[in-house]
């Protein structure tokens, strides 16, 4: 079973080496604007599958938005590192949602 950093490597590999026919080498060679709508669409189908009962769709979903949002940090050079300190610095972190300020743009 393949974990979340070594798709992130076989992703920075096929960018660096592409396979010729592959879909990552498409979603590469269409650029930025490609992948971010990718990433756009498989959100909002993720969040369409969290309302539907059953795990499958779901689970299939955010397999293809997890993917997707690998592709755009390779593309645009951001380390799953980077990531994951980002992530560490958060450990153990609470805020309470009043501490939040209000969206009103919505």
């Amino acid at each position: 079973m393949q974990n979340m950093e070594e798709l992130y490597e076989l992703i920075k590999q096929r960018k660096a080496t592409p396979k010729k026919g592959s879909y990552t080498d498409y979603l590469f060679t269409k650029g930025l604007d490609k992948i971010l709508k990718k990433v756009g669409e498989e959100s909002t189908e993720v969040i369409v599958a969290a309302k539907n009962p059953g795990d499958d769709e779901l689970t299939y979903e955010t397999a293809d938005l997890l993917y997707h949002v690998l592709v755009l940090l390779v593309e645009r050079g951001v380390s799953f590192d980077q990531i994951k300190q980002e992530l560490a610095k958060r450990e153990g972190k609470m805020s309470d949602y009043k501490d939040r300020p209000e969206i009103n743009n919505l």
